[in-house]
């Protein structure tokens, strides 16, 4: 009888373990020690750290697609509600965390990046199709006159998404929702302020 794979394992392990001490921190040790599995588990499975770490940030990025659709794919409620619903929804659970973990595709553009062309990539095809969901809500809200239309959807999108990475560093530096609630306060009052 074949042993289980514990591939599922390993990848939950180093999802947690990449959050909380990085990607550069983060050995392949640690990561099957948590899952319970033997090194050579970890070999038969990811090829290199590199791969391993591609696929925790997949698995990651639907998690967050997720978080998305809820907060944006409700049409009952406006584009200008709906887009600070999602802001709302990061702020609950970023503080249901005590603010000390962000968002893990943020913390891998700082860190691996850099040294990784491979995460490099993925990352800006994650942020390009990160994006899609927001400009379009953002020109549903121009179409509908709530917000200006001064700016490209998908310029005011990238705009977002970095500005809200941003905020998010700031929130883990002072383990407190300022820097999330003070960027919501002026992004709503100045580029998505509600025409009158």
């Amino acid at each position: 009888m074949a042993k289980p794979s514990l591939r599922d394992n390993i990848l939950d392990a180093g999802l947690k373990a990449m959050f909380r001490t990085g990607y550069h921190g983060t050995s392949v040790r640690d990561v099957t020690t948590a899952a319970g599995a033997p090194q050579g588990s970890f070999t038969n499975h990811f090829r290199s750290k590199e791969a391993f770490a591609s696929e925790v940030l997949d698995r990651y990025f639907l998690y967050v697609r997720g978080l998305v659709a809820e907060a944006l794919d409700d049409t009952s409620a406006s584009p200008r509600v709906r887009l600070r619903r999602y802001l709302d929804l990061i702020t609950g659970k970023l503080a249901n965390d005590g603010f000390v973990r962000g968002c893990l595709i943020g913390d891998f553009s700082l860190e691996a990046s850099g040294s990784s062309e491979m995460l490099r990539t993925q990352l800006d095809e994650i942020f390009r199709e990160w994006r899609a969901p927001f400009a379009a809500c953002i020109a549903a809200a121009q179409a509908a006159g709530e917000i200006a239309s001064d700016f490209d959807a998908d310029e005011l999108a990238d705009f977002l998404l970095a500005s809200w990475q941003g905020a998010m560093l700031r929130m883990k530096v002072e383990r407190s929702a300022a820097a999330l609630e003070r960027f919501k306060t002026i992004a709503f009052h100045t580029v998505f302020k509600e025409l009158p």
